[in-house]
């Protein structure tokens, strides 16, 4: 841990509040050395394997178990903070809606086009208060994406990489100008690398690219429905995709991107982004990362709101002033997305960004900031790779833990 961003936590959060972090942490830890995480990608074992007979990992049945020694001596060659090219406490447009909202019509569901891609990044590149960009909407050629970005937008970009076209021209853009990173959901529940993206991730790793590593349990269904639980399994996960990309390449970039979700009851357990709760929790995500020195990207600022309402700009406000009264890294979704991170707005877009310009952090709502909650462990522990609607914590905490 480092210890001055261990002083800046708890001035802002509380001793009780970082003790539960730091415990968030340990236990991330024993669910990669008693859970373990389901892998097949021939490379990713054999990496794994080679520090079996040291007693740092286990690969068995496709699963491969990580332990504590291993995980520090991965954390010790990522590059920090410091060494990172976003600054502290920045908002993207990120996120990847399939459609583009109808501002005029007022409904959903237009398809994205290269034109809608372009006014994106020239937005990106004339406000300030925009640090830098992810795609915001997904074009069927990502090739045309990435250059479409790179063509308009001279700020710090993510982009996905599925094929070897692409990454032989994300390695161009790198190459060019250095603050690209490439996005990747490794994981998905319950602890499972996803296979469909795994030969990818490897090429990724080996090519020297910075990493954006995702993953995003949802309190709830894939994990625990308290702070602590989410916290650990989504922790847990992209540790995992850090130790991974350490050892193919000792001393790549890596972002923490865990992005932990809040399932709500009330919705047919859909994830509800615009809870005050969502906010805090990805805020705490963001301030373990910073304690463990690593570079950091969480979620915050959008909305459950189907169309642009005031609702939804009083959310994104919401967010934004968390952000800026706790302190975060990177944070994206804070501008123009709508419910489920469906539909992109524009109007939406800009209206956010000029709010970003005004908010202080004297905006934010008051929070109750958690504690630890010894029963996200038991969850975890009772649970290990099942679902968590009918465990007696979600049941136990619905309407009490997670807040609007």
């Amino acid at each position: 841990m480092k210890e001055e961003r261990v002083e800046i936590s708890t001035s802002l959060l509380g001793n009780n509040t970082v003790d539960m972090l730091l415990q968030v942490h340990q236990d991330a830890i024993w669910t990669l050395e008693n859970l373990g995480v389901g892998c097949k990608q021939p490379e990713m074992q054999d990496v794994f394997r080679r520090f079996e007979p040291d007693g740092l990992s286990v690969v068995y049945e496709d699963r491969v178990y990580v332990t504590a020694g291993l995980v520090e001596k991965c954390l010790e060659t990522v590059p920090g903070v410091a060494d990172f090219f976003v600054p502290l406490n920045s908002f993207f447009i990120g996120g990847t809606a399939p459609y583009v909202y109808d501002d005029k019509a007022g409904k959903g569901g237009v398809f994205p086009t290269p034109e809608h891609a372009a006014r994106i990044s020239q937005i990106a590149e004339k406000n300030r208060m925009v640090a830098g960009m992810g795609r915001g909407i997904k074009l069927k050629d990502e090739v045309q994406q990435m250059n479409i970005m790179a063509e308009n937008c001279t700020k710090p970009l993510y982009v996905a990489v599925t094929s070897d076209t692409s990454l032989e021209r994300a390695k161009e853009i790198y190459a060019e100008r250095g603050n690209i990173m490439i996005v990747f959901c490794l994981t998905r529940p319950p602890l499972e690398v996803n296979e469909n993206f795994s030969d990818d991730f490897v090429k990724v790793v080996r090519a020297g690219l910075p990493l954006f590593i995702s993953a995003m349990p949802m309190a709830g269904i894939s994990a625990p429905y308290c702070y602590n639980g989410v916290l650990a399994m989504t922790h847990a996960e992209v540790l995992f995709g850090i130790c991974a990309a350490q050892l193919l390449n000792p001393g790549a970039i890596c972002v923490h991107a865990g992005y932990p979700t809040i399932a709500d009851p009330r919705i047919e357990y859909n994830p509800n982004y615009g809870l005050i709760s969502h906010n805090l929790l990805n805020i705490l995500m963001a301030h373990l990362n910073l304690m463990l020195d690593l570079p950091t990207f969480q979620s915050a600022g959008t909305t459950h709101e189907e169309h642009p309402t005031e609702r939804a700009y009083a959310d994104a406000r919401m967010g934004q002033a968390l952000c800026l009264k706790y302190g975060v890294h990177i944070i994206r979704h804070p501008f123009a997305f709508l419910r489920y991170l469906i539909d992109f707005s524009f109007e939406k877009l800009e209206k956010s960004i000029r709010i970003a310009e005004e908010v202080t952090p004297a905006d934010a709502p008051e929070v109750e900031m958690p504690v630890y909650d010894e029963r996200g462990m038991e969850s975890i522990k009772r649970i290990g790779l099942g679902m968590y609607m009918d465990d007696p914590l979600t049941t136990a905490n619905l309407g009490k833990i997670f807040v609007n």
